[in-house]
């Protein structure tokens, strides 16, 4: 009598029900390993139905009971000796970083990760597992963005699929130049002869080398944009060059010449003049 009042208690509470229910449908061996839905759940531990409750007056332990009452039930659904359709899950996606340069992005490239998860075996137990997998980089990837491949995230269990591994790709720091969007920013050094009459220079992008026209009349935050050298896209990118005024050194007695001569040659020239 004893143990039907103590299911009348549990089963006429619609929310203890559905918690049992709900135990009922996850597969034994998921409590303490990833993918589990009710992993950290108040009542839920691994292995056998550990159902504990502190509202009817201590820590109620109804497993043993739930055992007798619904045990057959509860096999059946898991493909156990009462027979019936084992059930199935699908594994749970997996999330994980990888950090390309920024020419990875315009010629696309291939990369050997090394992934250190979890397995379940036939036996329903979790245990850890280390693998090698052989990716694919498209070209055009962007900073932040995720590179979902299929079927290569957590294993599924009792013959479920498995779930898909998401890449957050970024970008390595890199001096030479910088990613926004699609959108690609390089600094360019230019001489003082070539700020004031301008010319063209080769200049090594992540586009590869490019003739570039200097346009005389050089002046401090200059860019000059190179259309579509940007990230490759549907409709690609553009590349900024970010013109840096570099001085040459007066080292040797022809240079310090060279700065005299050159200094006569502007006597109106005022460079703090507004300042």
């Amino acid at each position: 009598m004893a143990a039907v009042n103590e299911a009348n208690a549990v089963l006429s509470d619609a929310e203890k029900r559905a918690e049992y229910d709900a135990m009922l449908d996850a597969p034994r061996g998921f409590a303490s390993g990833a993918g589990n839905p009710f992993r950290g759940a108040e009542g839920f531990d691994s292995g056998d139905f550990q159902f504990r409750r502190q509202s009817m007056g201590g820590d109620a332990d109804y497993s043993d009971f739930f055992r007798q009452m619904f045990g057959d039930a509860a096999r059946g659904q898991r493909g156990g000796p009462a027979g019936g359709p084992r059930a199935t899950m699908r594994g749970e996606d997996q999330h994980a970083s990888i950090e390309l340069d920024l020419t990875d992005s315009y010629r696309g490239s291939e990369r050997m990760l090394t992934l250190h998860g979890q397995e379940i075996t036939g036996e329903g137990e979790v245990r850890s597992q280390e693998r090698q997998l052989q990716v694919k980089i498209p070209a055009g990837v962007r900073e932040g963005q995720m590179i979902r491949l299929a079927g290569q995230g957590g294993p599924g269990y009792q013959g479920g699929p498995a779930g898909d591994l998401l890449l957050e790709v970024h970008f390595r720091a890199d001096k030479r130049w910088r990613a926004e969007g699609k959108d690609v920013y390089m600094p360019m050094a230019v001489s003082p002869w070539e700020a004031a009459l301008g010319g063209s220079a080769e200049v090594h992008t992540p586009a590869g080398t490019l003739e570039v026209r200097i346009p005389a009349g050089w002046s401090a935050g200059r860019k000059l944009r190179i259309k579509g050298k940007g990230l490759p896209a549907a409709t690609p990118g553009d590349l900024y060059l970010e013109l840096q005024l570099h001085i040459p050194p007066a080292t040797t007695e022809e240079e310090r010449a060279a700065y005299t001569a050159f200094a006569q040659a502007f006597p109106q020239f005022q460079p703090r003049q507004g300042a």
